[in-house]
């Protein structure tokens, strides 16, 4: 059986900066997958789980504990965009 081993340290931004790198993150990544934005409250949420989607996947392949605020960043908008997908399949939406 193959073991996978991942990143499980916390990375070094706070509860604060998840909200606003979450509300960025999914402003952008409402942009990308359906062409607008879904409110200021909906996009910190969307950015946010987003964010914990992405950081988890990524925890696979990366250290993602040492990249900081960046790679927070765009960790988030790759979850966010995965999440608005998903969404977006399981909805039946465009």
């Amino acid at each position: 059986m193959l073991a996978v081993e991942r990143s499980t340290t916390t990375t070094s931004v706070s509860l604060v900066g998840y909200i606003i790198i979450g509300a960025l993150a999914g402003w952008i990544a409402g942009k990308i997958v359906k062409g607008g934005g879904s409110g200021i409250l909906m996009n910190i949420v969307i950015g946010v789980v987003g964010a914990l989607l992405g950081g988890f996947l990524l925890s696979f392949f990366f250290d993602t504990a040492s990249g900081g605020w960046w790679f927070t960043f765009f960790t988030a908008i790759l979850g966010s965009v995965i999440l608005l997908w998903l969404i977006g399949l399981v909805t039946g939406k465009d």
